[in-house]
Order: structure tokens, then C-alpha cells, then sequence
């Protein structure tokens, strides 16, 4: 029953999620110069904190999924960048760039984002 699971959250996971975060990624955010604003700047403080909790849990699902995704069907790496992405913690924005630095990672970004029309990313 947990392998079926862990299955179809990884199916979901490089079907859906994976290219909806890629392509509304800016093609500058893996550049060392992004400077994105804080997460849910915009909202109240306590629909904020709420927000921020859910993207956190989010991103660690993802970052579990890409895991399990390295041996079950799926982009495991992706989708634990994307994960990674969700997470906020201390040395986030090395880590991301130290990841889709990888070439396959880095050209299935890019092949993703030319299916959609968006410029292929940036990273320096």
C-alpha cells in the first residue's frame, strides 16, 4: 500500500508539478544575482505564516518523493530540486544552484521550458 503511494505521489510529482514550477521560474533565478522578495509578502502576518508553513510541507514532500523517485519511475533529482526550491533554510540558494548545475538536470529544465515557450535558464 506505502510503494502504490509513494508511486502515484511520484507520477504526480514529475507529471504536474515539476513542469508547472520550471516553467514560472524567471530564467535568472539560479543567477547569483537574484534577489527574489520574501515569500507571501503581500498577505497579512497570519495568513502569511500559514502560507509559508504549507509551501515548507510542500517542498519537503517533494524533496521525499525525489528520493524514493531515485529508484521508482520518475525524476527523482528534479524533483527534489524543486523541493529544495520550496524549503527555506540556511544555504538554500548554493544548494539549488549546486543541483541544477548537473548537466541532465539542467538540460531536462531547459527542454521543459523550450515546450512551453520560456527562455532556457540562466545559471552562473
Amino acid at each position: 500500500m506505502l510503494l502504490v503511494l509513494l508511486f502515484s505521489v511520484s507520477i504526480l510529482a514529475t507529471l504536474i508539478v515539476v513542469p508547472f514550477v520550471l516553467v514560472r521560474l524567471p530564467e535568472e533565478y539560479f543567477s547569483s544575482s537574484h534577489r527574489p522578495e520574501p515569500a507571501f509578502s503581500r498577505y497579512a502576518e497570519p495568513l502569511r505564516l500559514l502560507l509559508i508553513c504549507g509551501k515548507n510541507l510542500l517542498g519537503a514532500a517533494l524533496v521525499i518523493a525525489g528520493l524514493f523517485m531515485l529508484v521508482l519511475p520518475g525524476q527523482g533529482v528534479i524533483a527534489i530540486l524543486i523541493g529544495v526550491m520550496l524549503l527555506d533554510f540556511p544555504g538554500k540558494k548554493r544548494m539549488e544552484r549546486w543541483l541544477i548545475r548537473r548537466g541532465p538536470v539542467l538540460k531536462f529544465a531547459n527542454w521543459v521550458r523550450a515546450k512551453w515557450h520560456r527562455k532556457p535558464l540562466r545559471v552562473d
